[in-house]
């Protein structure tokens, strides 16, 4: 089927054209809502700009990976492209020396501190252009993750729990929007939790300095941080949901209660079927463990069930989530015995069922989602710098490339009659699409680019489903920029 033969190649003479035609909606996206400005307002690393300011250095790394690229010596081959500099109207760009010579510029943590304040004030701005229901509650989780490198001379960097050298950022992430809050690196072999407390008291106040009426912190057992906790609840529109440790103590507690106490946890199914439910395939791990009697963890049953408890570096009782998992050890067809497998979380929630409250817990698992996507997606846990601050630095920077994609969808103008319901589902795939797919709709767009007397015009070459936005988003950003 594939019957093209005698094929040719020509160089064009006058027209130019850029494969990432999409970039000039993110980068009319920037300017509308100030990023370009703030930047350069809150950020002093140049005595002299001759010829590039600080917003240009942080811009071209993250238009970098949103036009595709996975390091920062992708660069390269951009700065080479003359349709893409007249894309951005510009003569030239930062090439990839100069570029980590800019994050080796980030010699404090007040100095990579001031770039995610600036960038985290013009989030607010973008958040407050949002509806009513926006503003319901805050989610915000926090986590840890390895980056791992292979560089010997890296200063900073140490070696992690599992043996691997590297570093051990910290990402505080609003779940509503998956945007990455704040980023803070720190060497490998630091806990999970450290300095945790105070990005995540920066985040709260963001989010209630953009309107949010209240806020839901979430966080793995790493972040239980029991003496924060009387704090946190203080003010009565922060709440929070801690994972925490199952200790001796807290199993002989779940092990004395009553058996009127568990109620059954029923799961929602995981998505609606509009037809009728297929077939489902055999399961063939499932048959090779029966067939050689390797040992199988089944779940049987879930229950939950809900204590007082006041952890020790608290003057306060909260509610303590107890969730037993019932598990069937087999090996081969039969089932040997059956153990119990307890799941705490505390909360100062006094409303929400105990069910809802082990749900909404689960659901903090979609941050491991986010930082997939920012180590391999975006690759902004790459680390190309020298030491910890300036690679903490570049995390910053590249994963700006992650924001502008949920700034994109959020920004999208809204569409008249019937079109809201189809712009409302266009948002939420936008913003839970995966990065490569976000690239490929959105950014890697075949384009002419001409200059017309004051008019710089992307001249799209082929179709896309997803121009419509594209275009919607265009037409609003720059009529409200002339204005």
């Amino acid at each position: 089927m594939f019957a093209a033969r005698g094929v040719r190649y020509e160089i064009a003479d006058r027209t130019r054209a850029i494969g990432c035609g999409g970039i000039g909606a993110i980068h009319l996206l920037a300017r509308k809502v100030g990023l370009i400005d703030a930047i350069d307002q809150d950020l002093r690393l140049l005595k002299v700009h001759l010829p590039y300011h600080e917003s240009d250095h942080v811009l071209n790394i993250a238009y970098n990976v949103l036009c595709g690229g996975t390091c920062i010596e992708d660069i390269e081959l951009l700065r080479n492209d003359e349709a893409y500099l007249d894309a951005l109207g510009t003569g030239r760009i930062p090439d990839p020396t100069t570029a980590g010579d800019f994050c080796r510029r980030f010699e404090s943590a007040d100095q990579v501190d001031a770039l995610q304040e600036s960038i985290n004030r013009v989030r607010a701005g973008v958040w407050k252009t949002q509806g009513e229901e926006f503003f319901e509650r805050a989610v915000i989780d926090a986590d840890g993750t390895i980056a791992p490198t292979g560089g010997h001379c890296k200063a900073g960097m140490d070696i992690s729990y599992d043996g691997r050298w590297g570093y051990h950022p910290l990402v505080v992430s609003l779940a509503n929007t998956k945007e990455p809050l704040y980023l803070l690196n720190r060497p490998a072999s630091r806990p999970s939790h450290e300095d945790a407390a105070g990005y995540l008291d920066r985040a709260i106040d963001l989010c209630r300095s953009a309107g949010f009426k209240s806020i839901l912190l979430r966080g793995d057992t790493d972040f239980s941080q029991t003496a924060h906790l009387d704090r946190w609840d203080e003010p009565g529109d922060v709440s929070f949901l801690f994972g925490i440790d199952a200790s001796p103590g807290l199993k002989i507690k779940a092990e004395l209660l009553e058996k009127s106490a568990w109620r059954e946890l029923s799961r929602p199914p995981r998505y609606e079927v509009k037809t009728t439910e297929r077939a489902k395939p055999r399961d063939v791990k499932r048959r090779v463990i029966r067939d050689r009697h390797f040992e199988h963890l089944h779940l049987h049953a879930e229950h939950v069930a809900e204590i007082d408890y006041r952890p020790v570096a608290c003057q306060k009782t909260y509610r303590l989530i107890v969730c037993r998992k019932t598990i069937d050890v087999q090996m081969g067809q039969r089932t040997l015995w059956q153990e119990y497998r307890y799941f705490f979380f505390i909360t100062n929630d006094r409303l929400t069922a105990a069910e809802g409250l082990v749900l909404s817990a689960n659901q903090r698992c979609d941050q491991e989602n986010l930082i997939e996507q920012l180590k391999n997606g975006v690759h902004a846990l790459k680390l190309p710098a020298h030491d910890l601050t300036s690679n903490w630095a570049y995390m910053v920077m590249a994963s700006l490339g992650w924001t502008l994609k949920a700034w994109f969808a959020l920004m999208l103008p809204e569409a008249p009659g019937r079109g809201r319901e189809v712009r409302d589902r266009q948002k939420r795939r936008i913003v839970r699409m995966e990065f490569k797919n976000f690239v490929a709709n959105l950014v890697r767009l075949p384009c002419q680019v001409l200059k017309a007397g004051r008019r710089l015009i992307y001249r799209l070459l082929s179709y896309n489903p997803w121009q419509e936005p594209l275009l919607a988003g265009v037409a609003a950003w720059r009529t409200r920029a002339q204005r």
